[in-house]
């Protein structure tokens, strides 16, 4: 497994090249790029090799994901957002669904899973989109927020109430009724797509619900929560691992009162902070990538940890490597520049700080007192 990660990093490399400036300046990625990666199975790299993905496991994929974060937060935040619908499917959806979707995801098409809405981000027993029956289909009805990949999307993972739980529903993009909106220079990750979607009176055929039915709210959240946070924290490592790059070489090249940066201890404080940060980032990812391999139990609570550590690191780091390049790194383009943007929505996405804070704390409890 490691060669074809290796494989789809390489992929990756010629596909960002030189243009993760231009991608971050402009808002987009070209649609060609994303649907050729998606064809290599590279999007969704960890479904079966029998659907056209990669076969990669979580370790795997998450050296694939880390890799594409070093390069280009947005093309990674594709990876994240294609790879969670792609995950939904795989885990909740039928066997007819499983080999339809996923065909379509691994042959060029593109997917986002909406989740957030106006008055429920991370809080989403708050969500207000329904699911209703509708004759012999269904109708769907509601307002989603800030939907990665949403602009390149050609199907939404949309969860809504459905009855009295919930479900994830499969709605193409050019349905009827489905409005998207692209969010107008976003602060980080600018090419990764993001918009808002209004579904209006959308209507369906009832096998649009993923495994045929209502489901908890709990349950369905985890599925695709779980793989998110995971793959957001492989790819706060790859933050890590260009600032971390882009601080030493420049350290160790840029003189400073007769002498080079990389002299100073208080410079080589913030290189080792850094080496610090991304070390232990990568370690607990790792380890929340073995717990999904493995099937363990404590699975939901690495991924927490792996997200919420990664995130706020990367954000702490990114702010280093600017303050280590100084005015070198803080033209908007420059990599650490993006970096320090880019990070910031890593706090905020698949579980802000704050709500990791609970769920760790709430685990501590049960776990200790």
């Amino acid at each position: 497994m490691a060669e074809r990660w290796s494989e789809a990093a390489a992929l990756v490399a010629a596909a960002v090249g030189d243009h993760a400036e231009t991608w971050d300046r402009t808002g987009q990625i070209p649609l060609e790029t994303l649907r050729e990666l998606g064809t290599k199975g590279v999007l969704c790299a960890q479904i079966p090799q029998e659907y056209g993905g990669l076969g990669l496991s979580s370790l795997d994929n998450g050296e694939l994901t880390a890799a594409t974060g070093t390069r280009c937060s947005s093309l990674r935040s594709v990876l994240t957002s294609q790879g969670m619908a792609a995950w939904t499917i795989m885990r909740l959806g039928s066997a007819a669904q499983r080999r339809t979707h996923l065909a379509a995801l691994t042959s060029g098409s593109l997917a986002g899973v909406a989740f957030s809405e106006p008055g429920a981000g991370s809080d989403l027993s708050a969500m207000s989109t329904r699911i209703s029956e509708d004759g012999s289909g269904l109708r769907v009805d509601g307002r989603k927020v800030w939907i990665t990949v949403g602009a390149y999307a050609d199907l939404l993972v949309v969860f809504g109430r459905f009855g009295d739980e919930a479900a994830a529903v499969l709605v193409p993009t050019d349905a009827p009724g489905v409005h998207v909106e692209r969010v107008a220079d976003p602060l980080g990750c600018r090419a990764a797509g993001h918009a808002d979607v209004h579904l209006d009176g959308v209507r369906l055929p009832r096998d649009a619900v993923l495994g045929g039915a209502a489901m908890p709210l709990g349950l369905i959240a985890t599925t695709a929560l779980t793989y998110g946070r995971v793959s957001v924290a492989w790819g706060c490592v790859g933050i890590l691992r260009s600032c971390l790059a882009e601080a030493a070489r420049h350290a160790a090249a840029r003189a400073q009162g007769g002498a080079l940066l990389a002299s100073h201890q208080l410079v080589r404080r913030h290189l080792a902070e850094l080496t610090v940060a991304e070390q232990a980032a990568t370690r607990l990812c790792e380890h929340a990538s073995r717990a999904w391999d493995a099937r363990t139990s404590d699975l939901v609570m690495a991924a927490v940890l792996a997200k919420h550590f990664a995130a706020t690191r990367a954000a702490e780091g990114a702010s280093t490597a600017v303050q280590v390049l100084a005015s070198a790194g803080s033209r908007d383009g420059h990599p650490v520049a993006r970096a320090y943007r880019d990070a910031k929505l890593m706090e905020l996405i698949e579980g802000s700080n704050e709500m990791s804070q609970l769920m760790l704390a709430d685990h501590a409890l049960a776990a200790w007192s």
